[in-house]
Formats: structure tokens, C-alpha cells, sequence
């Protein structure tokens, strides 16, 4: 009797097995084609929020200028919110800071967006060279003005999202990635082709 249990066991497994793999072979494929570059450092790009118009809420500049993602369109943009206090987000940013310096210029930005507080405007920005990013403009959104921050839906820290040329989300990411990692890289590349 026991071996027999062990034999339906075993064919139960299998069963399920097979079950497994046929199902994951005929699951529809995406319509989106860049969620093929979606790999390594970036495999946590989130798609579901793709044609979403990019908030029209104003951050500013360091100088207390406001702007709005509407001043980017024309190019493909890389926006992150992050912030001083959060190391996730220090942890990243030399990365975002050679992407700028490897694909930046006409035709892509990367926008870091500051979070901290208007009393570490200064400290935010000084830290932004010291981490290697001092080729990206610093913008901030104090806690105060954090429409920006509620309206592009960021949920945590750091959060990205990459916009397209007519202003439109491609996708998002949050928590922290190598932006500078080949897998990144050839996904700006890919956006760019466009």
C-alpha cells in the first residue's frame, strides 16, 4: 500500500510539473517591446503605468526657480526622487551620475529630485557632487511642496521614472539600481533608437 502512495505522489508532481511549464509557455506575451531590455540591474522596472502623462506639478531649482517636467519634453527622461537621509538612494547615485555623463545631452536628462528638507536645500546639492553626480542639476521638493512627489505616484525612496519625449511614462522602478550597469545603459539605448 505504501508504495503504491508513493507512485500516485509522484505522478501528482509530475502532473503539477508539467502543468507548470505548459502554462508559463502559453502565457500571452507583452505588447510593450522594451520590457525584453528589463534585465539584470533594471528586471524591477514596473510597466503597469506606461502612457501616464508625467505630473505637471512644479519642483525647483536650487535657487528657489519653479519648473515642471513639461520643460524636458522633447527628450527621454530619467526623473529620481531621492534624498540625503535615505541610503538607498545615496547608493545609487554615482551611477545615475555616469549615466548623464555616458548618454546625457539633446536628446536625455537624468532629473534628480531632491526630497529633503528646505532647511538641507544646501547640504542636498553639495551632497549631490559628493556623490558623484555633480553633472545633474539639482532640483528639490520639500516636504511642503511635495505635489510633485503625490502626482508621479512615488511611493517610497528612491523611486524612478523614465518619461518619454512626448512627456508620457514608460515605466518606473523603485528602490535603488546600478543605472550605469550595461542592462541600464542598453535600455536608454533602446529608447533612444526610438
Amino acid at each position: 500500500m505504501t508504495r503504491l502512495a508513493y507512485i500516485a505522489l509522484f505522478l501528482v508532481g509530475l502532473i503539477a510539473i508539467v502543468y507548470a511549464l505548459m502554462s508559463a509557455g502559453s502565457g500571452k506575451a507583452s505588447d510593450n517591446r522594451l520590457e525584453a531590455f528589463a534585465r539584470g540591474e533594471i528586471e524591477k522596472l514596473d510597466f503597469s503605468k506606461a502612457g501616464t502623462p508625467a505630473a505637471s506639478s512644479p519642483f525647483y531649482r536650487q535657487d528657489g526657480t519653479p519648473v515642471t517636467l513639461q520643460a524636458y519634453q522633447g527628450k527621454v527622461v530619467l526623473v529620481n526622487f531621492w534624498a540625503t537621509w535615505c541610503a538607498p538612494c545615496e547608493k545609487e547615485m554615482p551611477s545615475l551620475g555616469a549615466l548623464q555623463t555616458a548618454r546625457g545631452g539633446d536628446r536625455f536628462e537624468v532629473v534628480a529630485i531632491s526630497v529633503d528638507s528646505e532647511e538641507d536645500r544646501d547640504y542636498a546639492a553639495q551632497r549631490l557632487g559628493e556623490l558623484g553626480a555633480s553633472n545633474i542639476t539639482f532640483h528639490i521638493a520639500t516636504p511642503e511642496q511635495y505635489e510633485i512627489v503625490y502626482d508621479s505616484g512615488a511611493q517610497g525612496f528612491p523611486t524612478t521614472i523614465l518619461y518619454d519625449e512626448a512627456g508620457l511614462e514608460i515605466a518606473r522602478l523603485a528602490g535603488d539600481a546600478d543605472w550605469s550597469s550595461i542592462e541600464a545603459v542598453g535600455f536608454i539605448d533602446a529608447l533612444l533608437k526610438d
